[in-house]
């Protein structure tokens, strides 16, 4: 029998935390990478970011100036252009954060099947402290409107995870000391209370709501689906970067009806990344196995007109 710990964890509570992912030397190293991906797009040297109050995309083409918050995010850690983008790429491609995607997705133990590589290349992103002020996500779904009715929360429940399986595996990684995520276990699997469908938006005291402590070199992977927010301290004035998170989802192929496959398509693209992940450069060198799951991004189309799947 092939034993799930992490599976298991995350169909029973929505979220599984790792500690460790990373060796002390690993975290010395990724820290410094990001530091410096930060610094650059603080400083107006890299265009793909989140910038504060916004939560979700399309996100502005300027930042907002450090005294209204400045950026919360940095995004395209695996675009050809991101300086580090080789340390970024050996990392959301290692076989340990690989091994942890398989088993929650449902592969492991799984035999070959045909020489066809089931795992997809999504989003690679960069969770960072805003400047001066603190800033807040609201409670939400990550692609379940907060406007739908009961009935139609429980369809699109049950769709984005059939049978309990998940199209895809999401998780924060720590640099820094981080509980920044807010979750409420098991909401993954049930419509909002009356409780939680009528609170307010930032309700900071939820019932049943716990932060997720990550030390550096932790991860926490989630279901998407889970009702969640972020609550982001603001960098200190002058000092290090206090929040460094890496933010990456993982894909895989073929779960679902088209319908099911243009709703993940629409998760995805609509961060950009099918601008620029088939052009010259995109090639990451590290084996067959990145390029396959490149590949099966491409095949998701570029993103043009696929719109949002959350306002706001």
């Amino acid at each position: 029998m092939t034993v799930t710990p992490y599976l298991d964890a995350l169909q029973r509570d929505g979220f599984v935390r790792v500690p460790s992912l990373l060796t002390p030397e690993e975290i010395a190293q990724f820290r410094a990478v990001a530091t410096e991906a930060t610094t650059l797009t603080r400083t107006g040297h890299w265009p793909h970011f989140r910038t504060v109050p916004k939560q979700f995309p399309p996100w502005p083409k300027t930042p907002p100036p450090a005294s209204e918050g400045g950026i919360w995010g940095v995004q395209h850690l695996l675009h050809p252009e991101m300086p580090g983008r080789a340390e970024f790429a050996r990392f959301y491609f290692s076989e340990k954060v690989l091994a942890v995607a398989e088993e929650l997705l449902g592969l492991k133990g799984v035999a070959d099947r045909n020489g066809e590589e089931q795992l997809v290349m999504e989003l690679f992103n960069l969770l960072v402290a805003p400047e001066t002020k603190d800033f807040e996500l609201r409670w939400h779904r990550d692609d379940i409107p907060e406007t739908a009715s009961e009935e139609e929360e429980l369809k699109m429940l049950h769709a984005k995870s059939p049978n309990g399986k998940q199209s895809h595996a999401q998780y924060n990684l720590a640099l820094c000391p981080d509980a920044s995520l807010i979750v409420v276990p098991g909401s993954h699997r049930r419509v909002r209370t009356e409780t939680e469908r009528n609170a307010d938006p930032y309700e900071p005291n939820m019932p049943g709501q716990m932060f997720v402590e990550l030390q550096p070199g932790d991860a926490v992977f989630y279901d998407s689906n889970i009702l969640h927010r972020g609550a982001y301290k603001a960098k200190p004035e002058g000092g290090e970067e206090s929040r460094l998170t890496l933010h990456g989802s993982i894909g895989l192929k073929g779960l679902g009806d088209e319908a099911d496959k243009k709703v993940r398509a629409t998760a995805v693209l609509q961060h950009g990344v099918g601008a620029w992940v088939n052009t010259e450069g995109a090639a990451f060198g590290l084996g067959d196995r990145p390029e396959k799951m490149r590949a099966n991004l491409v095949a998701m189309g570029t993103g043009e007109g696929v719109g949002y799947s959350l306002q706001g």
